[in-house]
This record gives C-alpha cells, sequence and structure tokens, in this order.
C-alpha cells in the first residue's frame, strides 16, 4: 500500500464536430480565468469552441466562445537545411501517447516515489486537465504544471514531455510531503503557491485559488479511492484528459 493511499483513508471526501485543419502554426489561446494552452486547431459550433490539442479529433478541450480572452498565432520554427544537425540542447518531438500511455507513466513515477497513481491523476486534473501542452499565464508548463526554475532543478529538459514532467513532478510532490511529514493538505499548498508561503502562514495560506485548489485535488482523490472500492476489478486510466473529461463530471 503507498503511503497516499494510507492519507486517502483518513481524508474527508466537451456532440461531436468536423473540425477544420489549421493554415498556420498552433495558437496559443488564453481564457478569461488566466488559463493558456496551445492548441493545434479549433472549430466553433453554437457558441461552443473545441480546442484540441493534436492533429487529430481525439483532444481537445470544449469551452464557451466567450470565455476565450484571445488566440495568438504562434509561428512555425524556421525551417533548418538538409545537413542541419540538431544541437545538443534540441528538443525531439514526443510520440502521441494515449491515456494508458500517461497513466503507465504516472505509474512507474509513482512507484518510484511510492505514491498513489490516483493521487498523481487527481494533481494532473487539477493542474493541466491532462493537456500535454497546457502553459498557465505564469509561465508553468506541461502535465504537472511545472516553473520552469522548478523544472530545472528537477532535471526537467522539457516539460512538454510527458515522462519528464510526470516524473519531476512526481519527484517535487514527493518531496514536498517528506518535508511537511506527509500532510497532504500542506504538501498540495506547498506544490500550488510554494513553500516559504506554507512556512509563513505555518499551514494552507490564505489565498482562494490555494485553498480551492488543495480541496479540488483531494475531493478528486477521494472520489477515484471511493470508485476504486466499489469497482475493485477496474482500475481507472483517467488521468483528466481533455478526452475523459468530455465523458464525465468535472470536480467542483
Amino acid at each position: 500500500m503507498t503511503r497516499m493511499s494510507i492519507l486517502g483513508s483518513s481524508l474527508g471526501a466537451v456532440a461531436l464536430l468536423v473540425s477544420v485543419p489549421a493554415l498556420h502554426g498552433a495558437e496559443a489561446v488564453t481564457l478569461r480565468n488566466g488559463f493558456n494552452l496551445l492548441c493545434d486547431h479549433r472549430h466553433e459550433a453554437d457558441g461552443r469552441v473545441r480546442l484540441f490539442t493534436g492533429q487529430g479529433s481525439d483532444n481537445f478541450i470544449e469551452v464557451d466562445a466567450a470565455e476565450i480572452a484571445s488566440v495568438d498565432i504562434v509561428p512555425d520554427p524556421p525551417a533548418k537545411g538538409p545537413g542541419a544537425a540538431l544541437s545538443s540542447g534540441a528538443k525531439t518531438a514526443e510520440p502521441r501517447l494515449t491515456d494508458a500511455d500517461v497513466h503507465e507513466l504516472m505509474t512507474q513515477a509513482g512507484d518510484r516515489h511510492n505514491l498513489d497513481v490516483d493521487l498523481l491523476a487527481s494533481v494532473v486534473r487539477a493542474e493541466s486537465g491532462g493537456n500535454i501542452l497546457a502553459l498557465s499565464r505564469t509561465g508553468a508548463q506541461g502535465l504537472m504544471q511545472l516553473m520552469p526554475g522548478t523544472a530545472a532543478e528537477l532535471g526537467v529538459a522539457d516539460s512538454f514531455r510527458a515522462d519528464q514532467n510526470i516524473n519531476g513532478g512526481t519527484a517535487y510532490l514527493d518531496a514536498l510531503l517528506v518535508r511537511y511529514h506527509d500532510h497532504l493538505a500542506l504538501a498540495l499548498a506547498a506544490y500550488n503557491a510554494g513553500p516559504a508561503a506554507v512556512d509563513r502562514y505555518h499551514g494552507v495560506p490564505p489565498y482562494r485559488e490555494t485553498r480551492t485548489y488543495v480541496a479540488r485535488v483531494i475531493r478528486e482523490f477521494n472520489r477515484r479511492k471511493q470508485l476504486e472500492k466499489l469497482h475493485p476489478e477496474a482500475r481507472r486510466i483517467d488521468h483528466g484528459s481533455a478526452a475523459a473529461l468530455s465523458s464525465m463530471p468535472a470536480s467542483q
């Protein structure tokens, strides 16, 4: 039994549309709530907009058109000459991942750090909604929304690669749990607002965003553990991806 499985037992409990491929590079979409993401293309119908995170139609996030504050075109990188070689720091494209692939990455990371995969899935859902290319207004990146400085400290070279992001985010969460003696609420608060804020207030900071975040993750974690008890034969692979979010109620 993982450390977070033990802690969990004591805690209270977007119609298919035909999309038109973009004729340009990716688009950086900013929502009115401050959330930013990169999408490959989008499609609007009846006041709703689907933001597709890949070239296909499987992974998307659906929002009201009024929720979109701005859309900026991300220019394609300049073409390399036929003989150009990748520099040592160049980032390579990541193969398209399925929900099961991401779940397996979380399982492996959880095993290394003795953390429940349902806790990691709950954090991913709250942080990015399962969008590998998620980018916040403050610059946090990827599935577990790592800030560039934190990612560098964790040895993450590319936060938009799911494996690196999950490994780094899991290691960071594990370190916070150790720091706060397995107090999940404090560790989550530090993950959201930073350890300095938790130490300053000697507890969860009085920030509305942070308190909402902590409650959302714990509620989602408990929901998953309850479902696991009711249906132990069905191991969930929902890590909060856009496709999965469209078929199940979101945490409040």
